[in-house]
């Protein structure tokens, strides 16, 4: 047997990201605008970025505790407590995480076992899938096209009931990658409602919070659920921050007690200046989101005005910074394909529907969190292409 058999056979079920696959098939075309990034286009606040380089002339670049700097789970717990009423104690339940990402890792990895369930309301962001994978879990999806995206308490609890004893998380996105729903205060009180009644972990991934465009904003379930949820966040969209790799987990402190140790063994703690930046960020800088939300609104409204004259089916987005959009041809149905000729002819690549799994064929998905030169750049191109199909 040679050592390439030896791996753990669950790898065998990941494959590289369909996103990064499309990626890298139309990145050499020249000149090409993408609006395929999820992640701000804006800089870091200036003032966050003095926080880092203070921090660094300071000295302080050795390890924090595992949980993260105390001034920032304190931060981080008056933050969430004044912008979604959530309170959560900052000695033993939030913990630092090197992005959302990892958050996710460090969660899913400290409740899973090989056989359990995991359901999804789909489509859904291609992360969850491969950690759920890689420990044997298994994930469910819960097709929710004919709700415009949205879940209702009637399909979780026929998707519930339908698992059994096997199922052991619902993960909910919401805003959400890549449909941009979010849900009101009346639809996250249906929904726990229905979640309160069964034994199972709901984690919440609200990392794109603080992009919320409805009046009422962000509503978490973490509010209704305290000893049920595990809210996961961030500072990578709401402060421009990806690159930073700052997360966050709020959870019940029997939750954490555990949650630490997975995340202990798979990073030990985060970037201690990073952390530093994110003190600043969440204090100071506490509504640095509101000045992208409002180019955010333009860039989406704009978007949705031109497409929808070219004969697109647009859900609204709510949030996030994201369009999922029907492809309104017979050859968009294989949105790999119809992108990949997009790009190829007119040199703007969008991310096919099919990368967020079997029920997003047939849509695209457009990030405006890019310029509104390329933005109107790609439109003008795309009622270009859009056109050349009508005349054929």
């Amino acid at each position: 047997m040679a050592l390439i058999d030896r791996f753990n056979p669950n790898l065998n079920k990941i494959e590289v990201s369909m996103i990064r696959q499309f990626d890298q098939s139309i990145s050499s075309i020249p000149g090409i605008i993408k609006l395929t990034l999820g992640e701000p286009d804006f800089t870091t606040p200036d003032h966050v970025k003095e926080a880092a380089k203070a921090a660094i002339d300071a000295n302080k670049s050795y390890y924090t505790g595992m949980a993260g700097l105390v001034e920032l789970r304190q931060a981080a717990a008056d933050f969430v407590q004044e912008k979604y009423n959530l309170h959560y104690n900052p000695d033993n339940e939030i913990l630092v995480t090197i992005g959302a990402t990892e958050a996710l890792s460090a969660t899913l990895t400290a409740i899973l076992e090989p056989g359990d369930k995991v359901l999804l309301p789909a489509p859904a962001y291609p992360g969850y899938e491969p950690i759920i994978n890689l420990v044997g879990a298994e994930v469910v999806e819960i097709d929710t096209r004919a709700n415009d995206f949205v879940l209702t308490p009637e399909m979780l609890e026929e998707a519930i009931l339908a698992e059994g004893d096997k199922l052991k998380a619902v993960i909910l996105n919401y805003p959400a990658n890549p449909t941009g729903i979010t849900y009101s205060r009346q639809e996250i009180e249906d929904l726990a409602e229905v979640l309160k009644k069964y034994e199972i972990f709901v984690i919440c991934d609200e990392v794109y919070s603080e992009l919320t465009y409805t009046e009422q904003g962000h509503v978490s379930l973490g509010e209704y659920l305290p000893d049920q949820a595990i809210v996961i966040s961030g500072l990578s969209k709401s402060h421009a921050m990806t690159g930073w790799r700052i997360g966050l987990i709020f959870a019940p402190a029997v939750f954490t007690a555990q949650i630490i140790k997975s995340h202990q063994y798979l990073v030990t703690a985060a970037t201690t200046n990073a952390q530093y930046a994110a003190i600043e960020a969440l204090t100071v800088g506490k509504d640095d989101a509101q000045v992208m939300k409002e180019q955010y609104i333009i860039r989406r409204d704009y978007i949705i005005e031109q497409m929808t004259a070219m004969g697109f089916h647009i859900i609204k987005p709510t949030g996030a910074f994201y369009i999922f959009a029907k492809i309104p041809v017979a050859e968009g149905q294989d949105s790999f394909r119809f992108l990949q000729k997009f790009a190829q002819e007119k040199a703007v690549a969008l991310i096919p529907g099919v990368a967020f799994g079997q029920y997003g064929e047939g849509y695209l998905r457009i990030s405006y969190a890019a310029s509104m030169e390329n933005i109107r750049t790609a439109m003008t191109r795309l009622k270009e292409f859009m056109e050349q199909y009508e005349n054929n």
